[in-house]
């Protein structure tokens, strides 16, 4: 199994919460964000894991399969990012 725990400095957000009736746990509102669903690891010991994740329409994941583009998509937004940009005449095209 890939490694999990990305980073190890865990902090606390919330204490003593118990599951509702219908074994539900809360999470609190700083931790959720809008898109986001979660796999959930536990281990041995019962220590739970949420592992946030994010899913790409079918028509964008080309992208991550394509290393070369994905470079490419890399290093344009590296460079506009420090300010390397450039006009275009859409119309010389």
């Amino acid at each position: 199994m890939a490694t999990i725990i990305k980073d190890e400095n865990l902090t606390k957000v919330a204490g003593s919460v118990k599951p509702d009736a219908k074994k539900r746990v809360v999470l609190p509102k700083p931790l959720v964000r809008e898109g986001v669903t979660y796999n959930i690891y536990s281990n041995s010991i019962g220590q739970i894991i949420l592992d946030p994740q994010v899913t790409i329409p079918a028509s964008e994941a080309w992208l991550f399969q394509n290393p070369e583009a994905l470079a490419s998509v890399r290093r344009g937004l590296s460079d506009a990012a420090q300010g390397k940009v450039s006009k275009v005449d859409l119309d010389t095209l």
